[in-house]
Order: structure tokens, then sequence, then C-alpha cells
């Protein structure tokens, strides 16, 4: 038995029944029937059927933002962004996908050969907690309208949320079955990897469910992509435009109470401004408005879950026996809430937690870079790789630092961010593979080549 509860009062708000592996074993057969019908279907027929979906996403956006909210504590505000962009994704989609897969002709010794793009299967979706509903629809909305069927496993504590997704695909007119919500736990997950039917695995989590997967899909032979989080640097280089810089940087920072993979966790700041970039990050920090998730005023809700919170304390309280120094926060706000004060911690070295781990809650770190060398060093000088931000008004050297700094991504002058119209994922220990744009559409499918004589 699951159970969603709210992170901000404890309240049970839903109880759920997991599948047994017969009833997994039935629903892969009947994703697996409806898929032999969906990818008959024609880029138009699928599209339409998206632009239905994400219609009905902005006209129930209160009720989804609502969900999202009280499943998982963030901000209405931010859960309302969510479904925003969820029907912005659906909407890309239907408009561009039939481009992103024409068949590509390639001129050889053939009278004619080209390379074309087909459906697979079913594709397995496991999906993390702290975007519910985008981390859904980021897996399944390219992978369906390259004509495969999908297949949902999400968090525990956000099921309520995945029993909304399916029910909005059928809503929207899909053939029961496109979309497919599994309830089970993580000791079934192998078993949905292995069967004949699943021809590929997307996970977004953390490096230890990562490696799980990853050897999963090798041993079955199938396909996987991983987005496994991040340590992302922030880089500030003394002619950056300090105000923006500043406060951009704590939005990228304490979104979501800090539990975002792509956002800034090690400020890098020449010397030359880093004082006065501490303390107004210090004065805005202590300035955040903690509350009620639901209320309009409120900036920063709980953290998601009890051991969430323990592990960013832990993280926390072993840096600062380390050398590390709280400038605010550093605490919880109270005993009986999920409640991180908004954290500000300098002194930091590599081997301390708070520099080596991807610290996935409200605590930012603030390091000193010699010069603009020195802070490409520092950004590098981490097992993960996927997301960059640098600040800079010399354009020209912020490309030629671009070109250095190991990430999947890398963001002047703004922070990271995924955008349907761009590619999405990591290098190093952050992952492979990429979801969205055309090379996350190209990640499940057969790239066929057709030779004729």
């Amino acid at each position: 038995m699951f159970q969603s509860i709210n992170p901000y009062n404890g309240a049970v708000i839903f109880e759920h029944t997991e599948h047994t592996a017969q009833e997994v074993e039935n629903l892969i057969s009947k994703t697996h029937h409806t898929y032999l019908q969906w990818k008959t279907f024609g880029f138009q027929q699928r599209g339409d059927l998206f632009r239905k979906l994400g219609e009905l996403l902005r006209t129930n956006k209160e009720t989804f933002a609502t969900l999202i909210t009280t499943e998982m504590g963030k901000i209405i505000s931010e859960s309302r962004a969510e479904i925003e962009k969820c029907a912005w994704l659906c909407d890309h989609y239907a408009g561009h996908a039939e481009e992103m897969l024409k068949t590509e002709i390639i001129k050889t010794d053939a009278g004619k050969s080209y390379l074309r793009f087909d459906p697979v299967g079913i594709i397995y979706g496991i999906m993390p907690w702290n975007f519910p509903f985008w981390q859904a629809f980021r897996a399944a909305v390219p992978t369906m309208m390259a004509g495969n069927t999908f297949m949902l496993k999400h968090a525990p504590n956000v099921i309520g949320t995945a029993k909304a997704i399916e029910q909005l695909f059928l809503e929207a007119g899909f053939p029961e079955n496109a979309f497919t919500n599994l309830i089970i736990p993580v000791a079934l997950s192998e078993k949905v990897i292995a069967h004949p039917f699943v021809e590929g695995v997307t996970l977004t989590g953390s490096q230890r469910a990562g490696r799980i997967v990853a050897t999963q899909a090798g041993k079955y032979l199938k396909k996987s992509v991983l987005e496994l989080g991040g340590s992302d640097p922030y880089i500030v280089l003394k002619d950056a435009e300090f105000n923006v810089s500043c406060k951009t940087g704590v939005c990228s920072r304490f979104l979501n109470a800090g539990q975002v993979c792509i956002s800034a966790k090690r400020f890098i700041v020449e010397e030359a401004v880093i004082n006065q970039f501490i303390e107004e990050q210090k004065r805005l920090l202590e300035a955040m408005v903690l509350g009620d998730p639901m209320n309009e005023d409120t900036e920063m809700g709980p953290m998601a879950r009890p051991d969430l919170l323990e592990n960013i304390e832990k993280q926390v309280s072993q840096s600062v026996q380390m050398g590390a120094k709280i400038l605010c926060g550093g605490k919880r706000r109270d005993n009986k809430s999920l409640f991180y004060e908004p954290t500000l911690i300098t002194n930091v070295k590599k081997g301390m937690p708070v520099f080596d781990e991807e610290t996935f809650g409200p605590v930012s770190v603030v390091i000193p870079a010699k010069d603009a060398e020195d802070a490409i060093r520092i950004a590098n000088d981490t097992h993960y790789g996927l997301g960059a931000s640098l600040w800079t008004q010399d354009l020209e050297l912020a490309e030629t630092l671009a070109a250095k700094i190991e990430a999947g991504a890398v963001f002047i002058n703004g922070m990271t961010k995924s955008d349907p119209r761009l590619p999405f994922g990591g290098t190093k220990r952050s992952g492979y593979g990429r979801e969205l744009a055309y090379p996350g559409i190209r990640e499940f499918v057969n790239q066929k080549t057709v030779w004729i004589a």
C-alpha cells in the first residue's frame, strides 16, 4: 500500500493498492496490444490527441496544480507553471514530430537509399516526484508521438498524480493503455524491464537508481536513457550584471525548495565580487517567506518527504564538521514540519558533501574563484555534468568558456532550465541519452536504413 501524504500538514491524502505481478503482466499485454493499433496512427491523428490533451491541461490547471502542491509541497504558482509547461510540450510535439521523424534521403551507390524512423513498442518510464506532471510528460509525449506506447512507474508519494495523468489521457481520447500507470514497488520493476514487449526504459532519478536500471537494461539488452541529477555550477565573473545574476541565482537554487536536478548548486564567484554577492544573497534568503504552499504569498514550501530533509541535514552537518561555515539557515524551522530554512554556506572545499554530492534541498554553496579559468576548473571538478550557468557581459569570452564546461547544457546569462525545443540530458555521472527536441524523440525509435538497387 502506497500513501500520498501532504508534506505541509502531514495529512494522508490518498492510499493506493499496488498492482500484483499478475496484474502487471496483464497491463503489459494490454499496452502491447494498444501499441499494435497506436503505431498505425498518422502524425496528424496523434497530434490532434496531444493538442486535446494540452487543452485539458489548461482547462483543469487549477485542479492539477492543487494536486501537485498537496502531494509534494511546491508552492502553487510553481505548480501552475508546471501544468502550463506540459501543455506547451504537447503542442510542440503535436506540431513538430512529423518533421523531426521525416525520412532522410541519403545519397549512396543505390538507386535510392534513406533512413526512416519507426516505433519499437512499449517504453517504460521510471519518474521522480519533484515535477510529477512534467517529468512524466517529458518522457511520454515524444515517445508516444513517435508511435510507441508508454508505461509509467511514478514515485510512491505522487501516485495520485500518476492516476490523474492516466485518466487525463483517456479523457483526451487516447486508446486505452496507450499510456498505462503502474503502481508497483521497486522489486517488480525488473520484471517490467525484462518483459519481451518492453523495448526501452527511461529513468530520471539518483545515481544509485541509475546504476540499477542500467544494469537491468543491459542484462536484458534494452535501450535506456538516464537523467541522474547534478551539482550544477553557477559561475559569476566580475563583469556580470550583478543584481540580475544574484536574484536569478536565488530563483534557480530555491525553486521547488531546492529540489531540482538542474538548479544552481555551487555558486562559483570571482573573488573581486564574491563578498558583495554573498551579502546580497544572504539578504534575499533571510527575507524569503516560508509557509503554506497553497498561499499565494509563500515563496518556498516544505521539502517533500522526511527522508529528504534528513539527508540535507546530514550533508550540511558533515560539511560544517569539515570546516564549512553557515551564514544563514542551516536548520529545520521546527521539529514537526518539513521546512528547512534557506541556507547559505561558505568556506567550502572539495571533499565536503555539499561540494561533492547533489544537494537536493534549499542549500546554497558559494565558492571563490581567482579568475575565469579557475572558475571553469572548479566547475568541472565534479563527477556530475548536467547543466551550468555562466554570467559575464563578455559574450565572446562566454562562448569560449562554455566550450570548456563539462555539462549537457550551458546557459549564458540565464538560469538552467528544460525547454521542449532544446535537447536535455547530461554527461559524466549525470547520465546519458537525451530528452526533448529532435534528439529526444529519436531515442526510442528504430533508425532503419532502406537501400534500393
